[in-house]
């Protein structure tokens, strides 16, 4: 294998770094229900879904062949534009997430793909065929998250309105475990492999590879660096989505993690990346807006939307500016 360079050396732990702050500010997304409607402890919640996340990344790459070759053109850039992106998502997601904010990783990787790339070829380096995925996926995160959640919760409403509460809450426990794990699958499916696509991007560049092909090391480095991601928890962020959105119930969990995880896993499957976070949050909306609108804090979600807004610009912005001030100091 050929020799790896200290500059492609560095940005391979740059892109190592977005896939931590990846798993440590999305883990919230797969595990913040289940621990709201105490159906599991916050460490019971974290390990599961380190390893389901674990366990996602590798069950396919579709997802990470649209970002790796689909958003900007690999033949245009350079490992400065891969490593300029990655610090863009890195600095906007730590700083939200110190605050509480969920953020869109899958939004601020491409928009800090974007703006790299415009800062060393020109608008010319976009590929309008990853771009549309992109769009796609703001559909499916929006429109299928929130009426997925609604639609589910109406059914168990219907079967279950005759039952005495105390036996559902207890089924709707158990329930509500696996369709967390099934979110923190659906998760790695899509959210992980984002970030195999621009390590495997990188090394390409690097000559360490000479085609893209993603291969399985790459898949278990970014796949366990994102666990242990994970297992540092997003404990603020898990506030937010599972307590200040919507007060959740076990079988208002089951509904909206069931519809997000369900929506994500369709869109992993037909290489669409888009966010976990705007997924889960919508349908937490959803079933929330079955009881009555009232049931959702709009204020809350006023700000959720607004951090969401604010990624593109903000990481497109930082990583354009990081492209310009490195290639200035290289003269």
């Amino acid at each position: 294998m050929p020799e790896i360079s200290l500059g492609l050396g560095i940005v391979l732990m740059l892109v190592l770094g977005a896939e931590f702050v990846n798993g440590w500010t999305d883990a919230p997304n797969a595990i913040a229900t289940v621990i709201s409607t105490r159906a599991l402890s916050p460490r019971q919640a974290v390990a599961m879904a380190a390893v389901l996340n674990l366990l996602g990344v590798l069950s396919g790459t579709a997802v990470a062949s649209t970002i790796g070759k689909g958003i900007i053109d690999p033949q245009a850039v350079d490992l400065v534009t891969v490593g300029g992106a990655t610090v863009g998502l890195i600095l906007w997601s730590s700083i939200a997430a110190r605050w509480g904010i969920p953020t869109s990783e899958t939004h601020a990787l491409v928009a800090g793909l974007a703006g790299a790339g415009l800062a060393t070829a020109g608008p010319g380096v976009l590929l309008w065929a990853g771009w549309k995925k992109v769009l796609l996926g703001l559909v499916f995160s929006t429109c299928f998250g929130f009426m997925g959640g609604f639609v589910i919760m109406v059914l168990i409403y219907r079967l279950f309105r005759h039952s005495v509460p105390g036996k559902v809450r207890g089924l709707f426990r158990w329930l509500q475990v696996g369709s967390s794990a099934f979110m923190a699958f659906s998760h790695g499916s899509n959210d992980g492999q984002k970030f195999m696509g621009v390590f495997t991007m990188a090394l390409v560049m690097g000559g360490v590879l000479q085609t893209f092909a993603i291969p399985l090391w790459v898949m278990l480095l970014c796949a366990g660096v994102m666990a242990v991601g994970t297992m540092t928890g997003g404990w603020r962020i898990m506030k937010t989505m599972g307590m200040r959105v919507t007060k959740l119930e076990t079988h208002q969990g089951f509904a909206a993690e069931m519809a997000a995880a369900s929506t994500i896993e369709l869109a992993s499957r037909l290489g669409i990346p888009l966010s976990t976070t705007h997924t889960i949050s919508t349908a937490i909306m959803g079933v929330g807006s079955t009881r009555r609108l009232t049931a959702v804090r709009w204020g809350v979600t006023v700000e959720l939307i607004t951090a969401w807004v604010l990624t593109f610009p903000i990481c497109g912005a930082v990583s354009w500016l990081v492209v310009k001030v490195f290639r200035a100091l290289l003269g």
